[in-house]
């Protein structure tokens, strides 16, 4: 047996076996609600930023979710060097101080240096390692020395199996609180295509595994100066992961992806995050539910 099959076959069979992380004054663990990270992929305006943030939150939906605000203060990977990269370290992170504070939730972005990571981190609950960096050595044990909470956003040219090399680079460094998200796999040219193996495989290893809906959509530099995507499989794409289950989702919306600056040929328009998350929510609690019953079954037989 290969060591992606073990490791699948012991994720089965234990079922969730996750680690609990706290993000913010939350927790994240085998009983709790499944982690919405949403927002836009870039801090535009400042004041229509924060007022997603606001309906976001507002949204009935939303509280069945542990929510987590998200926004880049900076794209530091962009096809064209003409795109907008955002505001800045300085300025995105006043943006999501402004959002902790009015909103009350917590914050993520994304971090693209050593000498970020530790100012980054005295704002955001939780620090993302993007995709394109996650075997960056100095970079994951930076933010493992200074981040309240890590998400690593796993490489489009890693294998699911490959995860667990930056997770140790993490924990080795002396992180905690680690999440692991799914962004879809490089397919060729100017394409993604997700193997939802990979998210019952990385669980094995113990930390949550967040789903990225919009990411994995994406098709990379497809518009020439830009990427393209497919937007009208986000609803089909989340019900598949709440299915399996993952431990939550990351969603980019914006109130209109059409004039997005960033990645809105692939953002969920915010007027249909609604039902997704109703969708996607009903989903993962019958699967949580049956999971939980096949884990109670096997601890019973190991008992007789």
């Amino acid at each position: 047996m290969s060591v992606g099959q073990l490791i699948l076959e012991l994720s089965i069979h234990r079922g969730h076996a996750m680690q609990p992380i706290r993000i913010g004054d939350t927790i994240l663990d085998d009983n709790s609600p499944p982690l919405l990270i949403a927002g836009p992929c870039v801090i535009e305006d400042e004041d229509e930023t924060i007022e997603l943030a606001k309906e976001i939150v507002s949204l009935p939906a939303t509280a069945k979710f542990l929510y987590v605000f998200k926004a880049s203060y900076l794209k530091d990977n962009r096809s064209s060097a003409g795109s907008y990269r955002g505001p800045g370290l300085k300025e995105g992170l006043r943006v999501l101080q402004r959002i902790k504070d009015q909103v009350g939730c917590p914050v993520l972005s994304d971090v693209h240096s050593v000498e970020e990571a530790e100012r980054a981190a005295k704002i955001l609950d939780v620090v993302q390692v993007p995709a394109f960096l996650s075997r960056q050595t100095r970079l994951l044990e930076a933010v493992a020395r200074s981040a309240r909470a890590v998400n690593i956003k796993k490489g489009q040219f890693l294998s699911p199996e490959a995860i667990e090399l930056a997770i140790e680079k993490i924990q080795n460094a002396g992180g905690k609180n680690i999440l692991v998200t799914e962004r879809g796999t490089s397919f060729g040219y100017n394409d993604l295509i997700v193997d939802f193996r990979g998210i019952p495989r990385m669980r094995g290893y113990g930390w949550p595994v967040i789903f990225d809906v919009t990411h994995s959509l994406q098709r990379p530099g497809s518009l020439g100066d830009r990427s393209g995507g497919e937007p009208g499989l986000a609803r089909p794409m989340s019900r598949a992961a709440a299915a399996l289950p993952c431990d939550g989702f990351f969603i980019e919306t914006h109130f209109e992806p059409g004039r997005a600056k960033s990645d809105g040929a692939s953002m969920l328009p915010f007027s249909e995050l609604a039902r997704l998350l109703e969708e996607v929510h009903q989903i993962f609690t019958l699967t949580r539910r049956l999971e939980l019953e096949k884990r109670n079954t096997s601890e019973k037989l190991r008992q007789v």
